[in-house]
């Protein structure tokens, strides 16, 4: 079947040869313009094509599968991913497991087996196109040297600090760039699986085994724990990113009944509600920057996006990919989601308008409703 046959699926859908842990957009300032000095009255946003940073492999070993951090383009207009990566960076034996893009556009800092390495952007402009691919940097993160499996990392909002949580249950925070340590606490779970700045910068989330812990950024301590009721299992938490004042925090929760989503006051740290939303066990989890969506991917490769207003699922997208779903990140504007999976593809959801859908959907009630007031008029005016 030809390109021009594919259907948006196909397109927005791509296997890069490798199984895949970690997927994260690029800063909008990376973008690359397809033609910047071509004159057009599309609007800029549609004509750039934005890049994601995927991160994967078949790790150490003879499986014959190669390790790579890879960086592909995906075309708003036509919601089209690269069919191939438009830059690979091999990682030889070690594989690149979880990525954290910094906000502010200065790189990319990738988990390894044994340690954590930094790695920057880096562009070059040949006589036909422009383009973007990532390096390894000079600089060497000493701190993250020998330090084992890292499970989670996070930069704060403003890329001023640095979280990571090892497979070792030990959690570490330091200032950025200078990676001076601000918080190491050894013990902060059996194994930590995950790990989100409030969007103030004020506290730190991690869960892991055991009850969730809230961490006081400024002094270093933890001022919180979040506890699990019946048989919940813990598995990934974020703070909402809207800029009400009513800030809440969200974590996934699984129990034999499926996956929930737990939301808690960010002020007393109270258990709010819990919603269940999947009967599979939840392997990804994620906020739109904009607070309005949440979104889950599952152990059977489906993909649930949810608003946060409702609580109610928006989207389903089934079978989105054919493996378990390993990573989920929003677009910086919220309008997309790139998602990654074992069975070594990524795939883009564009994200549709509901709150268009839903004004025409009372356009077209109100326009019944009117219709059938006048026939009842004019029926009745007819009568002698």
């Amino acid at each position: 079947m030809g390109k021009g046959n594919k259907t948006d699926d196909e397109l927005s859908s791509r296997k890069y040869g490798v199984p895949l842990y970690g997927a994260a957009w690029a800063p909008p300032g990376t973008a690359v313009k397809e033609d910047s000095s071509a004159e057009s009255e599309t609007p800029a946003s549609d004509t750039v094509k934005r890049h994601v940073v995927l991160a994967g492999g078949g790790g150490e070993g003879h499986s014959g599968i190669p390790n790579a951090i890879l960086l592909s383009a995906f075309d708003f207009e036509s919601n089209s991913l690269s069919d191939q990566p438009v830059a690979k960076h091999g990682t030889a034996s070690d594989l690149p497991y979880r990525i954290a893009v910094h906000p502010g556009g200065e790189g990319v800092i990738c988990s390894f087996p044994k340690s954590c390495r930094w790695f920057e952007w880096e562009s070059a402009t040949s006589t036909d196109k422009h383009t973007l691919s990532l390096k390894p940097s000079e600089k060497v993160l000493q701190q993250l040297e020998d330090v084992g499996q890292q499970l989670s990392m996070t930069f704060n909002d403003d890329g001023s600090l640095l979280a990571v949580g090892g497979e070792d249950g030990k959690l570490r925070v330091f200032k950025w760039p200078a990676m001076e340590s601000t918080l190491s606490e050894a013990n902060a779970h059996n194994s930590v699986k995950d790990l989100d700045f409030s969007p103030d910068g004020k506290f730190l989330v991690s869960v892991g085994s055991g009850p969730g812990r809230i961490w006081n950024v400024a002094t270093s301590t933890s001022v919180a724990s979040l506890s699990k009721e019946n048989d919940e299992i813990f598995g990934f938490c974020r703070f909402s990113r809207s800029t009400d004042t009513d800030q809440v925090l969200y974590i996934t929760a699984m129990r034999d009944k499926g996956g929930s989503i737990v939301k808690w006051n960010t002020t007393s740290w109270k258990r709010i509600s819990s919603t269940h939303v999947v009967r599979d066990p939840v392997s990804a989890f994620n906020v739109s920057p904009d607070g309005k969506l949440l979104a889950i991917g599952t152990i059977q490769g489906d993909i649930f996006i949810i608003s946060s207003a409702s609580m109610r699922v928006q989207t389903v997208v089934r079978k989105a990919h054919l493996g378990l779903v390993t990573a989920l990140a929003f677009s910086r504007d919220s309008r997309a989601l790139v998602s990654a999976s074992l069975d070594s593809s990524a795939r883009v959801t564009l994200i549709k308008d509901k709150k268009n859908d839903g004004m025409s959907l009372w356009i077209i009630l109100l326009i019944i409703l009117l219709a059938v007031a006048v026939a009842v008029y004019y029926g009745t005016s007819k009568k002698p």
